[in-house]
């Protein structure tokens, strides 16, 4: 048995459907004739242009990340309509007038790139007049490709920008001229043409064509097969395969929904078939494709931005985001497992799934583009570099596993179509990073970033947990809808300077707003991987979401711990320090699961619910006395619920 074998609830088309109804992204014209020919042609040159500068040298940075939102301007106008359930599959003439308008702006943008330079701050009306072009077709295209959340945020930025006079007490400013805020947006490289997009049109694109690469060369599948054959045969076997597969391919792609759709119409199905309740198998894959984004080596391409932020070294930011989501999944498959126990679901016969030895030994080889990525990045090679070594050793692996596996095709045609898809999975993240830094932009003009951050520590009256959870509120809020690329560089700007003046470590506070701005996928009421697990699995949406936001607890606890004890992020942490931690907080894990699931070697009473919480949370923080209570406690309720289990078998 393997994944090619398992026929998905849902085609192809199907997929592109319930992924269309969750998330703006995939609600893309089906383009065919000249058109298709068009797109497919502008998408492979995009692709080429990036590999291009990357390998022989970048241009200047405005030159070289305007081109870049000049492509993705052109190819949004082409392929996403101007209303979400508009299905016609025409190109209408408002979208050739906004496609020539987009590259209007980006070629003037070239073409006066050094006669820009020389009058910095005294740009004249044509520069505005370019730069309110270039915004309002930067916010419409973003509107197209992520939906509405960003660009009210963005608009009421630039709302405070021009108006920060009329606003009363702390947050008001003197105010910018219409001039001065539309040519610091467009030509500085300060906001539309900062530091997300100097991300996105260097490494992120590259990360996002290996991905799709990795997909074509059938890794995917392996991966799903070998996570089967290691977990599907123990208890509750099929969800616990969800998980591993979910965490090992989540972390390239950038969108839970994304992930949600494409492991779930394998595994939700499996689940559901031994017995799991449809809420619960939709939550599942939910929960575990959104925690692929924190799974390092990628994390969804968050990493990368981080340490732009942080200014800290990659392999830092990778290594201290690894406990933290070794946490996470841990608590998602005790979860899974106690529920199987509970309902008594087994797992699948070994005979009817894949050999781990097998698997290894006839497609080993699948894995070596993540070794040689992986590898690049902790030998200190720049992102850019490390994403090249792993395209180009995906695409060796591909043809490979081309002329091996009869059923696979992998030749030129096929590394041309990755060079159109890989183009048009960078359409949300270059919009994403380009409206975020408008946002950015605004903050960096007006002080709004100091101000905000002050202001949090004020409110909270510079209490600990409480900036802690002001902060908390305000990235899932502002995650719920919005790109997680988009989130995390907001929160970067806004929420995280506050936690870090309170005396939370750089990389600690980072991480925190990271998290809380991933898991609004799947927080009610704006669950969106939720509603799309809910979906394969015929279940309730908003049921779907409280199960996975239940599944995801150490989500919603693990940063709380972090930011206060940041040895689980590897800061001021020995190695005795960090072993002692991890292996208390991963004992802490079982305690907490079974006071969220009401169930560790039986049914649990509220009391012993409580006291397993209890036990778990003080275990989960890495202090020697709290820790020993926390154990002492969990093991009182472990030694009582095997004898009193054992009299009950008895009777």
């Amino acid at each position: 048995m393997s994944v090619n074998n398992i026929k998905p609830t849902l085609d192809e088309k199907k997929q592109q459907e319930l992924m269309a109804k969750y998330d703006r992204e995939f609600t893309f014209r089906q383009l065919t004739g000249i058109l298709g020919k068009f797109v497919f042609i502008i998408a492979v040159i995009w692709s080429l242009w990036q590999i291009y500068t990357s390998s022989l040298g970048l241009k200047p940075p405005t030159i070289q990340r305007g081109v870049h939102v000049g492509f993705a301007l052109v190819l949004i106008y082409l392929l996403y309509p101007l209303r979400k359930n508009d299905r016609s599959n025409k190109v209408k003439w408002y979208d050739f007038i906004l496609l020539a308008a987009s590259i209007g702006v980006v070629a003037y943008h070239v073409v006066n790139f050094e006669t820009l330079l020389f009058r910095a701050g005294a740009y004249t009306k044509t520069d505005m007049i370019v730069s309110i072009i270039a915004v309002i077709l930067v916010i419409e295209a973003t509107r197209r490709v992520a939906g509405p959340v960003l660009i009210t945020v963005s608009g009421v930025f630039l709302l405070y920008a021009f108006f920060g006079n009329y606003v009363p007490g702390y947050f008001s400013h003197g105010g910018y001229s219409l001039h001065r805020i539309a040519t610091y947006a467009w030509i500085s490289t300060e906001s539309i043409l900062g530091i997300p997009m100097m991300v996105s049109s260097t490494f992120i694109f590259l990360f996002l064509l290996f991905a799709t690469y990795l997909k074509m060369t059938g890794i995917g599948d392996w991966l799903t097969d070998l996570a089967l054959a290691i977990a599907g045969h123990s208890t509750g076997g099929p969800a616990k395969a969800a998980i591993v597969a979910s965490a090992t391919q989540g972390t390239i792609s950038g969108s839970s929904v994304a992930n949600t759709v494409g492991t779930g119409s394998v595994t939700i199905p499996l689940m559901k078939s031994i017995g799991y309740r449809s809420e619960f198998a939709g939550a599942v894959e939910a929960a575990a494709s959104t925690g692929g984004q924190l799974m390092p080596p990628v994390m969804g391409a968050a990493a990368f931005i981080m340490t732009e932020f942080t200014e800290l070294p990659y392999v830092t930011i990778a290594l201290g985001a690894a406990i933290p989501a070794l946490l996470y999944f841990t608590g998602i498959f005790i979860m899974v497992h106690l529920e199987a126990k509970k309902n008594g679901l087994e797992g699948l016969p070994k005979s009817k799934l894949p050999k781990v030895k097998e698997l290894l030994k006839k497609k080993w080889f699948l894995g070596l583009p993540i070794i040689v990525i992986v590898y690049l990045l902790v030998k200190g090679y720049t992102p850019m570099r490390a994403a090249l070594g792993g395209i180009g050793s995906s695409l060796i692996i591909g043809f490979i596993n081309g002329y091996i596996d009869k059923n696979r095709t992998f030749g030129l045609k096929e590394v041309i179509k990755g060079l159109d898809e890989g183009a048009r999975s960078a359409l949300p993240v270059v919009m994403a990073c380009a409206s975020a830094g408008i946002i950015v932009g605004v903050v960096t003009l007006t002080g709004l970033g100091i101000k905000l951050s002050h202001g949090i520590v004020l409110l909270s009256g510079g209490k600990v947990y409480l900036t802690m959870f002001l902060t908390m509120i305000a990235s899932i809020i502002l995650g719920m809808g919005m790109p997680t690329t988009a989130n995390y560089i907001v929160q970067a700007t806004i929420a995280a300077p506050a936690l870090i003046k309170i005396g939370v470590p750089v990389l600690a506070a980072h991480l925190f707003v990271f998290y809380f701005g991933i898991v609004a996928d799947i927080t009610p009421p704006v669950a969106l991987a939720a509603f799309a697990g809910s979906g394969i699995a015929g279940s309730n949406p908003f049921k779907t979401g409280v199960e996975a936001s239940k599944l995801a607890f150490a989500a919603y606890l693990v940063p709380y711990i972090f930011a206060t004890s940041p040895v689980l992020v590897l800061v001021n942490a020995t190695p005795l320090r960090v072993t002692f931690a991890l292996i208390t907080a991963l004992i802490g894990m079982f305690g907490i699961a079974g006071g969220v699931s009401g169930y560790f070697l039986m049914p649990s009473k509220a009391w012993e619910r409580l006291v397993l919480f209890g036990s778990g949370l003080m275990l989960v923080n890495p202090d020697i006395k709290t820790s020993g209570i926390g154990f002492i406690l969990l093991a009182a309720i472990y030694i009582f619920q095997r004898s009193k289990k054992k009299k009950a078998v008895k009777a």
